[in-house]
């Protein structure tokens, strides 16, 4: 399935890319093969297989809660680039 150039133009505005031409005319053709190759898919036949979202069994990885020792205040600010009164010093976010 060929796309054309203004199909190409019409999905970056959708997309609000500003393409040059020398970009549109490749991504005419990247797209293009990459449309072609879903052709191929759809021809394999599905009907015997389930649908699923996974390809692999899902399991929990959990890990037991272990009491240890809390990491030295003094020695985890000497990392951070602003600290004050023993606190990690951040720039507001609210105006």
């Amino acid at each position: 399935m060929s796309l054309s150039n203004e199909e190409i133009k019409q999905i970056a505005l959708l997309a609000r890319l500003n393409l040059s031409e020398l970009e549109v005319q490749q991504l005419s053709n990247q797209l293009s093969v990459i449309l072609d190759n879903f052709k191929i898919l759809e021809e394999i036949d599905t009907s015997n297989v389930n649908p699923t979202a996974q390809t692999f069994e899902l399991e929990n990885v959990d890990r037991l809660d272990e009491i240890s020792t809390p990491i030295d205040r003094e020695l985890t600010l000497e990392g951070a680039p602003r600290s004050q009164d023993g606190y990690f010093r951040v720039r507001g976010v609210l105006e």
